[in-house]
């Protein structure tokens, strides 16, 4: 596996060999002994899986307060998507800034978000299947989330002018600064 650090501390894009021959393909998506070497100790708890019927779909911001703060690692089953990590660790040298990368079924690639980060995603095809690991389970009373729209983010999600598919809960998130007192000051893990 090739672990790529971007430029947010602890993003990292992860990109498996793929072994091809006549009767298809086979990669290792995840290996704990890997992940050590390479990011640290991750001890993933629970598997999610979300199906988006149309292009233009977007997923987020979403994010979980300590002590139920999740790392996610974020990979395309069918179809692609522009994923996005924007930093919300106080403190941080990035903090505020984001990262996005296209995640496909094509190129394979997984996206990890550390703690500490908030996460979206627009689908970037019709039909798109994504699946993430989380190391803490749901916690509807850490959960919050951000506006995907936020001008002080400024996101480009790609979207060429045209209008998401947003669910009410994440169309109704605050601004960043609606809620930057209520972050964490401390380490998020």
């Amino acid at each position: 596996m090739h672990f790529e650090r971007l430029q947010l501390a602890g993003a990292v894009l992860i990109t498996p060999p793929v072994f091809e021959d006549e009767r298809g393909s086979f990669m290792e998506t995840y290996s704990d002994r890997k992940f050590a070497e390479a990011i640290g100790d991750i001890a993933f708890v629970q598997d999610n899986y979300a199906v988006s019927r149309q292009r233009g779909t977007l997923r987020g911001l979403h994010f979980q307060l300590p002590p139920m703060a999740q790392s996610k690692l974020v990979r395309v089953i069918k179809g692609a998507i522009l994923d996005v990590g924007v930093d919300l660790r106080a403190g941080s040298p990035t903090y505020l800034q984001h990262v996005a990368v296209e995640l496909s079924a094509h190129n394979r690639a997984q996206f990890f978000v550390p703690a500490g980060f908030a996460h979206g995603y627009v689908t970037l095809e019709d039909d798109t299947h994504v699946a993430y690991k989380v190391d803490a389970h749901y916690s509807p009373q850490h959960e919050r989330s951000v506006l995907w729209s936020d001008p002080d983010l400024a996101i480009d999600w790609r979207l060429g002018g045209a209008e998401p598919v947003v669910a009410q809960k994440d169309a109704a998130a605050p601004c960043v600064n609606d809620i930057a007192a209520t972050l964490p000051k401390a380490a998020w893990s």
